[in-house]
């Protein structure tokens, strides 16, 4: 969910063969995350990707997350309808765009859309959006495996928005059963929730027992309120 670090950049992925996806698809991105790595691209415009291993990993601690107050009294009013799963390529382009002077690009290009479209068809990956009105306003969405969610990346196009479908992520991934939360790359932003950075070897020993997970995928989509999402994520 945030950005790049200092990290080992592995062999690009080669998209020269025939098919869809060239010689990487989405069995291959599957076993990249299994082995603690994930793609990334240098702009939405290139249509290169690469492989990176960071040196230090972001985590948020499903036990130990934090929800700052006026957060929290701004989830327990509801000011979105919180869905799942039901506009992921529309959280894609909304996590794609510029979003002011701080994020004026994003490595968000074409082979990587398809492949996590892919996945999403498959069901690996999941949305958490956030509408008023019936526009979207807000979201992320990630890559789950096991018991581990791997967060990918989140917008907003009104305040709090991407904050809210955090807090409601995390609620619905404490009810199922998940127990790791990448966040690939510690940020300020994330740092407010509790997110930690953790040696990538540190993280691998976590996330080996979190692949034999079996979550109880339902809890995703399940239906919460904005206090049940509040109680259900704290701490």
């Amino acid at each position: 969910m945030g950005g790049p670090s200092e990290g080992r950049r592995l062999t690009d992925p080669d998209f020269s063969a025939s098919g869809p996806f060239g010689g990487f698809g989405p069995e291959d991105l599957l076993a990249c995350y299994a082995r603690g790595v994930f793609p990334m691209a240098e702009a939405r415009d290139d249509p290169r990707v690469f492989i990176i291993e960071p040196e230090q990993r972001g985590v948020i601690p499903l036990d130990a997350f934090h929800i700052p107050s006026r957060l929290r009294r701004t989830v327990r009013g509801e000011p979105f309808e919180v869905r799942v799963d039901t506009a992921f390529e529309a959280v894609l382009d909304g996590c794609a765009a510029a979003q002011g002077p701080d994020r004026e690009d994003t490595w968000i290009n074409g082979p990587i859309r398809r492949l996590y479209a892919a996945l999403f068809a498959m069901g690996f990956v999941h949305s958490i959006e956030c509408w008023r009105d019936e526009r979207l306003v807000g979201g992320l969405y990630g890559v789950s495996l096991g018991g581990a969610f791997f967060g990918e990346s989140m917008f907003s196009r009104e305040r709090d928005a991407s904050k809210v479908a955090l807090v409601h992520l995390v609620a619905r991934l404490r009810k199922g059963g998940w127990t790791l939360l990448d966040a690939q790359f510690l940020t300020d932003h994330l740092s407010q929730f509790g997110a930690v950075e953790t040696p990538q070897a540190s993280y691998l020993e976590r996330l080996r027992p979190a692949l034999s997970v079996r979550p109880n995928q339902r809890a995703l989509r399940a239906p919460l309120t904005g206090a049940e999402a509040v109680a259900s994520a704290s701490a």
